[in-house]
């Protein structure tokens, strides 16, 4: 099984980022193959709104992101990651996903969605924050729901975390490690 993992957290070490790799950790005891960008570390412009996608389903712009749209058509799970910052995903992962307005346009446009292929497709999104309140998540969850099923990802389970600041904290959390790397194993389980 393939995997895309998106990283959108700028924190090295942070809490975004130790989550993911338990959740690669679990993946990996399956055999399946892991492929991990870090958005920070990307050039990706932010999609212009130019229409350029609306009959191709192609954007026009070059850069980064041509990579992330091979990935996102090969694979059969996607994973999202992303602090919670101002009640939202991280800019890194929100410029991400609208650059997904191609698919957008490729889907509901030129009713051309991706396969589901051998075994479906399905995402998981992973959110830590310092807040103790739950909009941040339900805000974050609204808008990593429009880019799975603009994806053609028509399921995704969610692992949040609240309250959760500091970098490397969630190493003192009793459970959130432990829960990552079991949401890692039942990602990739058919």
């Amino acid at each position: 099984m393939k995997v895309l993992a998106l990283l959108g957290s700028p924190r090295p070490e942070g809490n975004t980022d130790l989550l993911l790799r338990e959740v690669i950790r679990g993946i990996k005891t399956t055999k399946s193959e892991v492929r991990t960008y870090n958005l920070n570390l990307m050039n990706i412009k932010p999609c212009q709104d130019c229409g350029g996608c609306d009959k191709t389903g192609s954007c026009i712009i070059s850069d980064d992101m041509s990579e992330i749209y091979q990935e996102i058509r090969r694979v059969d799970r996607v994973i999202l990651a992303s602090p919670i910052f101002f009640f939202s995903l991280s800019a890194q992962a929100k410029t991400m996903i609208d650059r997904c307005q191609s698919f957008w346009c490729e889907k509901y446009l030129l009713k051309k969605a991706i396969p589901g292929g051998k075994y479906g497709r399905k995402g998981l999104l992973i959110m830590v924050g310092g807040m103790k309140k739950e909009i941040g998540l339900e805000c974050g969850d609204a808008t990593a729901k429009a880019f799975f099923r603009t994806i053609s990802v028509p399921e995704h389970a969610v692992l949040s975390f609240l309250g959760v600041d500091a970098k490397g904290a969630i190493t003192e959390h009793p459970t959130a490690l432990r829960e990552a790397f079991e949401a890692g194993k039942q990602l990739v389980s058919v």
